[in-house]
């Protein structure tokens, strides 16, 4: 029975530490759902679960508090949810109709080129709307959303612009490797351009 008290305090604890203020509330922006750390209070308030469910025998919360549990860890360690894929072509309709996309193509399982019609679009604003479009079809974690703009008149401007949903730009998930879509590396480029300067 002494435990019911500890249980009690960190669900209290929890809730604390999950209630924000209204400085602390988000813009109207809705941005990615974004793979990180876990959340200590999210993992007490699981453990806790886990315990009250075990202590009234409900089997049914016990495995969803530790398939959340499992669901946090495999996000911390970025890796996607193979249970959730995203099926290509769905993916491709959903993001066709977004403003400034010209055309939507796989190059394989994890990278989706989108070629969009001008310099404004060619921002990480756009990779978070098309990232948005693709969350209710499954798990954005194993995508990385390659952008090029078709309008370029420079060879910085055709530069391509890659992210992985849920991560920093440069980052990938766990066994997703960097693709390089560039004909010519952005950094060999960098360096001809310091060669010529010198000239």
């Amino acid at each position: 029975m002494k435990r019911w008290p500890m249980a009690a305090a960190v669900i209290c604890m929890a809730a604390a530490g999950c209630s924000r203020t209204d400085a602390d509330a988000p813009s109207n922006t809705r941005r990615p759902q974004q793979a990180g750390a876990t959340n200590p209070l999210a993992t007490a308030g699981h453990l806790a679960g886990i315990e009250a469910a075990g202590l009234t025998g409900d089997q049914r919360a016990m495995q969803g508090h530790v398939d959340a549990m499992h669901k946090d860890m495999m996000r911390s360690m970025h890796l996607p949810d193979p249970s959730r894929p995203i099926n290509h072509e769905a993916a491709r309709t959903a993001v066709r109709p977004l403003q400034g996309v010209q055309s939507v193509v796989w190059i394989d399982r994890s990278n989706l080129l989108v070629m969009v019609g001008g310099n404004q679009y060619r921002s990480m604003a756009t990779i978070d709307r098309i990232c948005l479009a693709l969350e209710p079809l499954g798990d954005t974690l194993g995508v990385v959303v390659n952008l090029q703009d078709v309008t370029a008149t420079t060879s910085k401007g055709a530069d391509t612009l890659s992210r992985n949903c849920q991560l920093r730009a440069g980052e990938r998930a766990m066994l997703q490797q960097k693709r390089q879509v560039d004909v010519l590396d952005p950094e060999v480029r960098r360096v001809f351009r310091a060669q010529q300067g010198r000239r």
